[in-house]
């Protein structure tokens, strides 16, 4: 069975609310202040991806560590960024150097599959990361509805990763309504901020708790989005003062 999210790392709960998960910042150098915006008292963020170079890097990097380090004292989740393409073993030894230096509560499965042919696969790839963390936060980013059975297989899925011009027509999957609003992530860019709050409409009809907003857009090109991810939105204190308790002085 899945294990239920919760808005402490390394901690069975449920979340009631809608919060933050943040698909990956730039690299703590490049964006030191952002960083250090996700520590503030308040910020309701129930996960932050570490992406230090498409995946753990080939070294420990101090900087990374620091933030990690950071976040995880202040009660967050931090994932490691898996990309789910790549051969079994390479995904593994990936996982295990992001739990080697960096101490991850759990892993983002980028680009996963959506096809039930594909779900095999994909749950043996799941089952061995629990092997190696077995309270691991697993999250699955399709990007869309994939074949339903994936929802058994992880904590949660982000079924929808895309433009806000895209979002703002877009339906949910019937099946979602089977499970809670907590098993599901929706990350959307080009948002303008005359029409968050509209997003935020949007994600609760379509029951998705966990959710990433920004009025950043992505570079050219198919699978760019995550260029949109790097910074922090312009709207970042009218999202965190609409959702949680407030962080703007």
């Amino acid at each position: 069975m899945p294990h239920l999210t919760s808005p402490t790392a390394g901690t069975a709960g449920t979340v009631l609310h809608t919060g933050l998960g943040l698909p990956g910042l730039a690299h703590p150098l490049v964006a030191p202040a952002e960083w250090g915006e996700l520590t503030r008292p308040g910020t309701p963020l129930h996960w932050v991806v570490l992406d230090v170079a498409d995946g753990p890097g080939a070294r420990p990097d101090p900087h990374c560590l620091a933030a990690a380090g950071r976040l995880r004292n202040a009660g967050v989740r931090v994932l490691g960024r898996l990309d789910a393409t790549r051969p079994a073993g390479d995904l593994l030894g990936d996982a295990e150097r992001y739990l080697d230096w960096y101490q991850v509560d759990g892993f983002l499965l980028h680009r996963c599959p959506v096809d039930r042919a594909d779900l095999p696969a994909v749950r043996r790839a799941v089952s061995a990361l629990r092997a190696r963390r077995d309270d691991a936060h697993i999250v699955l980013d399709h990007g869309t509805h994939p074949y339903p059975g994936y929802a058994e297989s992880a904590d949660q899925l982000v079924t929808f990763s895309g433009a806000w011009s895209d979002y703002r027509w877009s339906q949910a999957a019937e099946w979602t309504a089977d499970y809670p609003p907590e098993r599901f992530c929706h990350f959307v860019h080009g948002v303008p901020h005359p029409h968050l709050e509209e997003a935020l409409r949007i994600s609760r009809w379509h029951g998705a708790a966990t959710i990433w907003f920004t009025d950043r857009v992505a570079g050219g090109g198919r699978g760019r989005e995550t260029d949109a991810w790097t910074t922090m939105p312009g709207f970042w204190d009218d999202i965190v003062s609409r959702i949680g308790t407030g962080v703007s002085e």
